[in-house]
């Protein structure tokens, strides 16, 4: 299929640079999956299988939060062009948009001390009093803050956790049955070790931030199989006949555009990448060692689902490879 892409994707695995990998491809009506390596490598060693679930980290972001505010957006229930302290008032800077949020592009800043030791209420109202430093509207700095914010303005709207609610108006009606905010232990790939912190993590979210926030989170959380994750492209592409899509396929093509007002290549929640014959395509990581791409244009999608930070993190060798297999693809899918 991806000759030069699978081969670099072998060689993470046979060099030791990921425990294992699931992933797999979409081109036209054809899927094609695979699974290398093992599951976990402490405190035993254990093969990979299809059907396990990983923490999604930020993939959290696009595939249910980024969703979720789109659908309100349709429904008129809220406008991208809305000021932040509409819903969130204590937040202090009034020029700050949803769109900002969605685009990275707030310029929010600040350090928050002792904050992963920080109970929930300290540390929302920590995040809340964050300021804006001089790249407001003029700079793409990626943060898990802004899609943070953008949970809280889905519980303002809906009275209801925001994890609650992205399960209930995303995940239900694409019928995603393995994405779960509160998967089951065993079936779940382990993300790290940290025998003098919180041990093995499995079935738990990693994000430190996200494992305090617990359900009011929707920067991190979601845990999903390789099967629900190219289910979610296949909605993205149009090939899911759906009673009620959370959105629609205008909203889903408008994806494609830049978003930030200076070219600053990152859509509604989504990065763009530039395909071979100069095309964008949407791109998405996250931080446990996954990515995803989905092409509407050549109707190709890649889910790339990993544990590289295990047993311990951060394996910045990884980020490399992880983007030279990223362009191997884009040159091979063209």
């Amino acid at each position: 299929m991806y000759p030069q892409t699978e081969q670099k994707i072998r060689d993470l695995v046979t060099n030791g640079t990921v425990p294992g990998v699931s992933y797999g491809f979409i081109r036209q009506q054809q899927t094609w999956t695979h699974y290398l390596g093992a599951s976990e490598l402490v405190p035993q060693k254990r093969a990979l299988k299809a059907g396990q679930l990983y923490d999604l980290a930020s993939l959290t972001k696009v595939v249910a939060t980024t969703t979720l505010i789109l659908k309100l957006q349709e429904q008129q229930r809220l406008s991208l062009n809305d000021p932040v302290q509409k819903y969130l008032p204590e937040f202090g800077d009034v020029r700050v948009t949803l769109r900002h949020l969605l685009t990275h592009t707030s310029g929010i800043i600040g350090y928050i001390p002792n904050r992963d030791q920080l109970a929930a209420p300290a540390l929302t109202q920590a995040l809340l009093g964050l300021k804006v430093g001089a790249d407001f509207g003029r700079k793409v700095v990626y943060s898990d803050t802004g899609l943070i914010y953008l949970g809280w303005v889905i519980e303002r709207l809906l009275k209801i956790p925001v994890q609650q609610a992205l399960a209930q108006e995303v995940l239900r009606p694409l019928h995603l049955n393995t994405m779960t905010f509160t998967p089951e232990k065993a079936r779940c790939v382990p993300a790290s070790y940290e025998p003098a912190g919180r041990g093995l993590i499995q079935g738990i979210v990693h994000d430190p931030k996200a494992f305090v926030l617990g359900v009011h989170c929707a920067s991190a959380g979601l845990f999903s199989d390789l099967a629900d994750m190219l289910q979610f492209c296949r909605f993205m592409l149009g090939d899911l006949v759906i009673s009620q899509p959370p959105i629609s396929t205008a909203t889903i093509a408008n994806l494609y555009q830049d978003q930030t007002g200076f070219n600053g290549g990152r859509s509604l929640g989504w990065q763009l990448l530039t395909a071979a014959d100069g095309h964008k395509v949407l791109y998405h990581t996250g931080f446990v060692g996954h990515f995803m791409l989905i092409d509407g244009q050549s109707h190709n999608a890649f889910v790339f689902l990993s544990n590289r930070i295990h047993p311990t993190s951060p394996n910045k060798a990884y980020l490399a490879l992880r983007d030279q297999i990223v362009a191997t693809y884009l040159q091979e899918s063209k």
